[in-house]
């Protein structure tokens, strides 16, 4: 079995090499996939893709002539593939659940990192500068923190914020009765000191936080999302930070970051001017989509990708198929026990 795997990193590359034998071959290439290079695909029956590869129609098409049977998602969001052009062609798989533990706690970190001043202390004190000015937080114990999202990311960010006694709305489109404080979308804007975004990227989410959101917020909100970038409209978040109206934001994603992220571009000029201007502000922190990057995570996703890989072809089918058929995922009419097609 040949694989072509994109976007390979070093940290990608030695989770996977323990799978390597004489039945399963991995050619790691680290440029993304799209259409420009979707011809090294040729002579593999399995192409492994991350969030920013293209895997578009023109992709998907020429794939299908290449004799690709099988698209590995090493992770858990799948905006960045056209589904319905896959069916009845290509299968997908992905990761549902690499380490719900690693996002939850990275959100949870740059909320303490960025009301806390402790990347701006961090800095200070390396330079021998021990001042306190401007360093003031603010207690996370007793405010309330609006969850977007309740899967398996949001839940444990619930936990944890619960930990520090926080008060807890959560809203999702398919909320679960199992005793988590659901509200309406407008009011969690209203009445949360802290968003935190936990959800897919879907034409119904995206640009979830923009203009209109934004403006029923309270006045100096917290804005996380270690999510997917166009949940939120960079454009708007910008100009309700310029205008005061949000205190503060921490980004692990970025919607424009495609071409940005997992890259050094620290001797060159970025030509993203709301990305720069974002990464200037004072109360805005930047995480380049790291929030999944542990060990843990990282071992999880390699076996699962393997396991969906070799249960696929042994089995013919696979738990973690995304359905393209029904236009669901979770709820699946085929129950992730048979083939979408």
């Amino acid at each position: 079995m040949n694989i072509a795997f994109f976007d390979a990193k070093p940290y990608d590359v030695s989770s996977f090499e323990p799978y390597l034998n004489d039945d399963i071959k991995i050619h790691f290439f680290e440029t993304k996939l799209d259409i420009e290079t979707v011809s090294l695909t040729a002579g593999c029956e399995v192409v492994c893709v991350f969030v920013n590869d293209t895997v578009d129609k023109a992709v998907i098409d020429k794939l299908y002539a290449n004799g690709v049977k099988l698209i590995a998602l090493r992770c858990a969001g799948y905006n960045n593939v056209d589904l319905g052009h896959c069916f009845g062609k290509i299968h997908v798989v992905h990761v549902p659940a690499y380490s719900p533990y690693a996002v939850a706690e990275h959100t949870m970190a740059m909320l303490l990192t960025s009301i806390r001043r402790i990347h701006k202390a961090y800095n200070r004190t390396r330079e021998f500068n021990f001042s306190l000015n401007g360093l003031t937080g603010f207690d996370l114990h007793g405010k309330t923190v609006g969850v977007i999202g309740t899967g398996r990311i949001g839940r444990v960010f619930i936990d944890i914020c619960k930990g520090f006694g926080m008060k807890v709305l959560a809203y999702d489109k398919f909320p679960k009765d199992d005793g988590i404080n659901y509200v309406e979308f407008d009011e969690l804007l209203a009445k949360s000191d802290i968003i935190s975004l936990h959800c897919p990227l879907t034409p119904d989410t995206e640009y979830m936080i923009d203009e209109n959101a934004i403006a029923k917020m309270k006045k100096g909100v917290v804005i996380i999302n270690t999510s997917r970038g166009a949940l939120i409209k960079a454009e708007a978040l910008l100009e309700g930070i310029k205008s005061r109206k949000i205190g503060a934001a921490c980004l692990d994603v970025y919607e424009e970051e495609s071409d940005i992220f997992f890259e050094d571009y620290s001797g060159h000029i970025v030509d993203d001017d709301t990305l720069a201007r974002l990464i200037t502000m004072p109360n805005v922190l930047v995480t380049s989509h790291q929030a999944f990057l542990t060990n843990e995570a990282l071992g999880n996703i390699a076996q699962t990708t393997i396991q969906n890989i070799e249960e696929f072809f042994e089995k013919g089918t696979s738990a973690n198929e995304l359905c393209y058929r029904c236009g669901r995922v979770d709820t699946c009419k085929n129950h992730r026990i048979n083939k979408c097609f």
